[in-house]
């Protein structure tokens, strides 16, 4: 179900499903794990993730579970909350491409991503009453962080869907493109990071999941940036920024130390 290919230090992942629009079960989400493993194994610059056919994905693929016998705890805490991890620590910038259904897992997947560029028509929400549940993989969060505890929960408690455009325009999402355009967007996004200088976005990505989970204040985020900055003065990327700023000339970057 999960794709994996790698082009000139740009990694695409896709899920690839779209007959169940692309519904992840406990196998998918493991592969999914091995395709991020592959990726940081092969040093790439950027990472494209995407979904094949009408939908980026619909959730948990739930055709086949039985709400009498299925270990919930298990399946969220050991198996998608590590991945969920592993994405949003993943030592590059990551890229997703969203488009139709964005629920549930499928949300937690654009939580745990970098910069989501959605299409203007993508459904984004908390369908999860319908089914005597609650929001997860990190959708409350999301919501609370960019929302507020009001809009959160008269999203969750009337279970409408947001369309893409309007995810973006309340702060959801970084921009929104017509749908034939989204795709296009996000690959050329993630060409213009995999040219750039990697260890120091990644510096800056550490920073954000810090503040994020409120390991850190302003203070320490300044701390933070005081020590990065004296690491990345170590490194040949910044070597070469300055000296083509110096020359006049654009830097051309390794993404190495």
């Amino acid at each position: 179900m999960i794709d994996l290919t790698i082009t000139d230090d740009i990694a695409e992942v896709v899920l690839n499903a779209p007959e169940k629009r692309n519904a992840v079960d406990a196998t998918a989400l493991g592969e999914l794990s091995d395709a991020y493993a592959e990726a940081e194994r092969a040093g790439v610059r950027a990472l494209v993730l995407r979904g094949e056919g009408r939908a980026f994905c619909a959730g948990r693929d739930i055709s086949e579970v039985d709400p009498r016998t299925d270990d919930a705890i298990g399946f969220l805490r050991d198996t998608l909350q590590p991945l969920l991890q592993r994405m949003a620590a993943f030592p590059a910038p990551t890229f997703a491409a969203a488009h139709g259904a964005c629920l549930g897992i499928g949300l937690g997947l654009l939580v745990a991503t970098d910069v989501v560029y959605v299409a203007e028509s993508a459904k984004v929400g908390s369908p999860f009453a319908a089914l005597g549940a609650t929001l997860d993989s990190g959708g409350h969060a999301l919501f609370y962080e960019r929302l507020g505890a009001h809009r959160t929960l008269d999203l969750i408690y009337s279970g409408r869907l947001m369309s893409g455009a309007e995810a973006v325009a309340l702060g959801l999402f970084s921009q929104s493109f017509p749908d034939d355009d989204v795709l296009d967007a996000t690959r050329a996004a993630a060409a213009h990071a995999a040219v750039g200088p990697t260890l120091a976005y990644f510096a800056s990505k550490e920073i954000i999941r810090g503040l994020r989970d409120e390991r850190m204040g302003l203070w320490q985020s300044v701390d933070a940036e005081n020590i990065a900055q004296a690491a990345l003065a170590q490194t040949a990327d910044f070597r070469e920024g300055f000296a083509a700023f110096q020359q006049k000339r654009t830097p051309t970057f390794t993404g190495r130390a």
